[in-house]
């Protein structure tokens, strides 16, 4: 069976479906208004005067509550989120600090326990600075 023959049984199927289906469908024209446009009519329903403009300018341009509420919620996020870091912060500094000085104190006490070592076991035949490295 050439390919065109299976391409034309594959498109019977589709039609039969779609002749079904538009009997159901009344019509997809446009409905024709018999009136005429009437351009004056069209442009004084788009257009304002300008006082009415500004009324509903002024009146739209104001939000709403939940606006503002909206706002407040965020600052506040925004506040405790500020606290949260500095005081996370604080904390890593201090804990730098200590583990800064608690290395600082166990390497003055490891210089001075080789020190003793150093004198206690100095001969006074080497070259002192031997223990020195």
């Amino acid at each position: 069976m050439s390919w065109t023959r299976v391409f034309v049984l594959s498109l019977l199927p589709a039609l039969l479906l779609l002749h079904l289906f538009s009997s159901e469908v009344e019509s997809a024209a446009v409905k024709d208004h018999s009136k005429p446009l009437d351009h004056k009519g069209a442009a004084g329903q788009v257009f304002m005067p300008e006082s009415d403009a500004s009324s509903f300018i002024k009146r739209r341009s104001r939000r709403s509550s939940r606006y503002y509420e909206i706002q407040i919620e965020q600052r506040v996020k925004i506040a405790a989120s500020e606290q949260r870091r500095e005081y996370n912060e604080e904390q890593r500094t201090e804990q730098e600090h200590y583990v800064e000085e608690v290395r600082d104190e166990q390497n003055e006490r490891t210089r001075e326990t080789n020190e003793q070592y150093r004198e206690y076991h100095y001969d006074g035949f080497s070259p002192q600075y031997y223990w020195f490295h």
